[in-house]
């Protein structure tokens, strides 16, 4: 018998997003499980800080000041909730969530899931912790959980875990589970799919979209949509966008399977209705990613305002002093300068006739980028280049920490289902694994018609995003019509992504093809260094690296524009 449609919404995307989503979520249509993404590279390193101060912290303590307005209501509703929110403490999380229900007088049944752990077999590390699968999920939800709280999984694991518990699924059901993995990468990031961050956000009213749901099927198919009357839109570039989002080649791989991203078929099914389906599956790979978090040492940054004429100049001057008072008897490991050009010539406000001058540096001692670098600067207070300011003091210099990926077999890891009565069930993981390889490009298009061409950004016929994975960036690049994809598969070259942006010269550059989605994948590797917590560059997640490339000019086909 062919079971209902399961109705799995979103109401986090990060630690830190809208606290009234899960009411919205709650109150604007109907559910049948509800998911909260509170994990990033980033808040695990910020979590365990948190531990260090505090062993019974590591949790997202706001996702309990969400659920004590909205735990009634999901009782009411019978929505289940599963979150990551668990984070570095999912058990501490899961005792809060009883404490409240308690005191609310709310009858709930609360799991959570662990094994993730590492960090005890990573001596130096702040974290340690494998990227865990969706059936200790599925395991607490058919033995009755209302809420279950987990600690590092998969972000589609909140998906293909109620998914598998829903529909019956086994661990080799791959094309299925393929189909739950895609669903899963749409949700995870909330409004990223219903217009924000969106490259064609004009086309749309997105001053506040609504989260997303799917409505997913037996089969593994689904429709994303959203609430009715809520904010933004759903359309086929949202959703291509927040594929390509931190994805990288045609096999996407996870704990439960390896989704084939070449194979996701897009339909607009209607109004903010964008149908999935035709997704293959693959064994997954024979061992789990591993995300490892350190201390790397300790950052200071000073931004010098420079106003006016001889900007290069006084640029030149300032460094030169630097060199002199601060980092002559101890230079840091790491200095970095950069200069942005935001003055114009006979500016109107001065704010817009300066021009900022960032330094940055790393050392793995704190009174090399301390004190020493903060009291030069300011003592060019008065001795310096005419007009110098900085926009804040400097201070003594903070830790900063650094990301690595790593992996464990898959059965060293002790996943675990813990049931609100206590008991522990094992979660095997599945018999079959398959060795990850990249896919062989396929065969490009037809190239395009010659005809006339104009020198145009990139973003009048192309949309982007991009993100960060530790280190490395991705960039996603898709065109909405045929014609626009045999002149993208043809004009964007490896070669010439380089050319566009020049920060990715001498570095590892790979592009992957995605004909049905009409879209490139660029992976830039090591351009964000040590990951976002070193803050290695202005835009420490690349999340507008993707804006940039649009921003770009090259020679396009009239008959695009």
């Amino acid at each position: 018998m062919t079971r209902p449609a399961l109705r799995i919404g979103n109401a986090s995307g990060f630690y830190g997003d809208r606290l009234d989503a899960l009411h919205e979520m709650l109150t604007g249509g109907e559910l049948d499980v509800l998911t909260g993404d509170y994990l990033a590279e980033l808040t695990m390193l910020i979590l365990g800080r948190d531990r260090l101060k505090d062993p019974s912290a590591g949790y997202a303590r706001t996702f309990l000041r969400q659920l004590e307005e909205c735990l009634g209501l999901a009782h009411d509703r019978r929505v289940r909730i599963v979150t990551n929110a668990g984070g570095l403490n999912p058990a501490g999380l899961a005792d809060a969530v009883r404490a409240l229900a308690d005191r609310l007088g709310i009858p709930v049944r609360v799991a959570h899931v662990e094994g993730d752990d590492l960090t005890a077999a990573h001596p130096g590390s702040l974290t340690a912790h494998a990227y865990l699968g969706g059936f200790g999920i599925a395991a607490c939800l058919r033995e009755g959980a209302d809420i279950v709280v987990t600690g590092r999984v998969t972000d589609a694991a909140l998906v293909t875990g109620p998914a598998a518990a829903h529909f019956g699924w086994t661990p080799d059901a791959y094309d299925r589970l393929a189909g739950a993995v895609v669903a899963g990468h749409v949700l995870e990031c909330g409004t990223q799919a219903t217009g924000g961050n969106y490259a064609f956000f004009r086309e749309g009213d997105v001053r506040r979209p609504g989260f997303p749901l799917a409505e997913l099927h037996e089969d593994g198919s689904c429709v994303i949509t959203k609430h009715p009357g809520t904010g933004g839109f759903v359309d086929i570039g949202t959703v291509t966008a927040q594929l390509l989002y931190e994805t990288g080649g045609a096999r996407y791989a996870g704990p439960d399977v390896t989704a084939r991203l070449d194979t996701v078929r897009l339909t607009q099914d209607g109004p903010d209705r964008v149908r999935i389906d035709g997704v293959r599956g693959e064994a997954p790979p024979p061992t789990l990613k591993v995300g490892r978090t350190r201390l790397g040492g300790f950052r200071n940054e000073v931004v010098f305002v420079l106003t006016g004429l001889d900007i290069e100049a006084k640029a030149a001057l300032v460094r030169e002093q630097m060199d002199t008072y601060a980092f002559a008897k101890s230079r840091p490991e790491e200095v970095r300068w950069e200069l942005v050009r935001t003055d114009r010539p006979d500016a109107d406000t001065q704010e817009t006739a300066s021009a900022l001058l960032r330094l940055v540096v790393r050392d793995p001692r704190q009174d090399v980028v301390g004190r020493a670098l903060s009291g030069a600067a300011v003592e060019l207070a008065l001795a310096g280049y005419p007009g110098f300011h900085v926009l804040a003091p400097p201070g003594k210099g903070a830790p900063y920490g650094v990301f690595e990926a790593g992996a464990v077999p898959r059965g060293e890891v002790g996943h675990l289902a813990v049931l609100d009565d206590g008991r522990r069930l094992p979660v095997a993981p599945g018999d079959d694994s398959r060795v990850l390889e990249a896919v062989p490009e396929p065969p490009p298009p037809a190239p395009p018609v010659p005809g006339p061409v104009r020198r145009a950004p990139l973003g009048l016929v192309a949309g982007a995003r991009s993100g960060d994975k530790g280190g490395d960036a991705n960039v996603g690049v898709w065109v909405r019509t045929d014609e626009a994809w045999q002149w993208l598969a043809h004009t964007l070259t490896v070669d010439a992504f380089r050319r566009l942006v020049p920060e990715s010269a001498g570095l590892p550059v790979t592009r992957h093809v995605l004909p049905r989605l009409r879209a490139l994948n660029f992976v830039v590797e090591g351009i964000l260094g040590a990951g976002v917590a070193a803050q290695h560059r202005f835009d420490p997640q690349a999340k507008a690296l993707g804006e940039w490339l649009r921003s770009r000019h090259l020679d396009i086909p009239e008959a695009l524009l």
